[in-house]
């Protein structure tokens, strides 16, 4: 280490937390409010959550107002700047490759473990499934290939529907090569207006630590810890299956692609714990695109990879459909007697593998396609509600194993197109820059 390095070590204060500590001592002071707030009286609880809500919310509009700017910038520099057409149809086959693989790892994890557990044997479903006749409907095949091509680029910013943006802004990239000398002051202007939108991020990341904090104490007061009671077993199978998932198989892709694993966690786990204490990709998103072109990744390969992963490589939420669906039949087996076998379970593996790349843009969006697939293999939807109590804590876990999962891709490919940088992580993320 250098010695103008140990001099910044040095001047630093024991009590001047990191970006990452402060987010995280946020999750903290955040339960322990969110479990303070859930024995409050009624009206002061009422208050209390309706300002922490609000502190919440102003967090999470701040991060949407800077995605779509964001990725249209990053994808129009990074696609145009290459002046490669080609490169970016084997970029996007590669990209979608690696998805369906990972995603369907993600469904045989989350099968295996949901069988070996048996969170749902001898659960009372509950009477009713009211709330849930509001949810909108997935889309189909033709409906999604549809959606994804946008009647005007301001209604799709508008809405953040990523997919859309994406497609708008491939070809718009595509148009920039095409037009030669005329688009180099559009390529400018992208290269500028991506500049602009990281220190965007910046100066709204310095308020991540209260969005943060107030959006754990909503969830911990609304539901409050005894929640865990009834639908605990629910709760543990799925973090366990996350947790084999990562190990296993996000550690199997590391290995064998040769990604740098101390930069690559020291990268991600900023991002990771944003998402998992909003239960929001998109609040993660901004930062994860910083941290991954630091990492080493090129731009052009962070802007398509990431935000096409946000409807193709959910793995958190795939391993959750997974386990949500024979946790409900697991559940109906014990009330009416009928077994849903191993057969029945891997047919609706297939389906839920086709139906959960068609819910982009579609609000709780994991809901959606556990109601379809129950619907579809006469289970009752009951189960759905009863898990619904629980949601919140699901949506956590399966949230922030989508971002690492989508950051973990964009490395890939990276590393795949041989455009990796190693030198980058290592002196950005590597031992020594942690020690700095």
């Amino acid at each position: 280490m250098s010695s103008s390095s140990a001099t910044g070590a040095a001047r630093r204060p024991w009590y001047r937390f990191t970006l990452t500590q402060q987010i995280m001592l946020g999750l903290v002071v955040g339960s322990v409010l969110g479990w303070w707030m859930s024995r409050m009286p009624a009206a002061s609880k009422e208050t209390w959550d309706e300002w922490m809500t609000l502190l919440r919310d102003i967090f999470l509009h701040l991060i949407k107002a800077m995605i779509a700017p964001l990725i249209f910038a990053s994808i129009v520099q990074g696609i145009a700047g290459t002046g490669d057409i080609k490169k970016v149809g084997r970029i996007g086959v590669k990209a979608l490759l690696y998805f369906e693989i990972v995603t369907t790892a993600a469904l045989v994890v989350g099968l295996a473990v949901v069988n070996f557990v048996g969170p749902g044997v001898g659960v009372k479903l509950p009477a009713t499934a009211a709330g849930l006749g509001a949810v909108t409907k997935p889309l189909t095949l033709v409906e999604t290939l549809l959606h994804i091509f946008p009647t005007s680029f301001f209604d799709a910013m508008a809405r953040n529907d990523v997919l859309q943006i994406v497609a708008f802004s491939v070809i718009f990239a595509t148009a920039v090569i095409a037009a030669g000398d005329a688009g180099k002051p559009v390529l400018t202007f992208c290269a500028s207006l991506t500049q602009v939108m990281f220190k965007f991020a910046g100066l709204i990341m310095k308020f991540a630590p209260y969005g943060v904090g107030a959006a754990i104490a909503v969830t911990v007061g609304h539901q409050g810890l005894g929640v865990l009671v009834n639908l605990g077993k629910l709760v543990l199978t799925l973090y366990l299956a996350l947790v084999i998932f990562v190990v296993v198989v996000f550690g199997a892709v590391i290995w064998i692609t040769k990604v740098p694993l101390k930069p690559f966690v020291r990268a991600v786990r900023e991002p990771f714990a944003l998402a998992f204490a909003t239960a929001n990709s998109e609040a993660a998103l901004p930062d994860a695109f910083a941290r991954m072109e630091k990492l080493g990744v090129p731009r052009g390969i962070v802007g398509f990879v990431l935000p096409a992963g946000y409807t193709f490589n959910l793995d958190g939420s795939t391993l959750h459909l997974a386990v949500a669906s024979v946790f409900v039949a697991q559940a109906a087996e014990a009330t009416s007697g009928v077994h849903f076998g191993l057969g029945a379970q891997l047919t609706m593996m297939i389906t839920l593998m086709l139906t959960s790349k068609g819910v982009a843009a579609v609000p709780r969006a994991s809901l959606v396609v556990l109601i379809a697939a129950l619907q579809s293999f006469n289970l009752p939807l009951e189960g759905a509600a009863m898990i619904l109590g629980v949601d919140a804590l699901l949506d956590m876990a399966r949230t922030s194993v989508n971002v690492v999962g989508n950051c973990l891709a964009s490395v890939v490919v990276a590393r795949w197109e041989g455009e990796f940088d190693d030198a980058k992580a290592e002196a950005n993320f590597g031992d020594a820059a942690v020690k700095s």
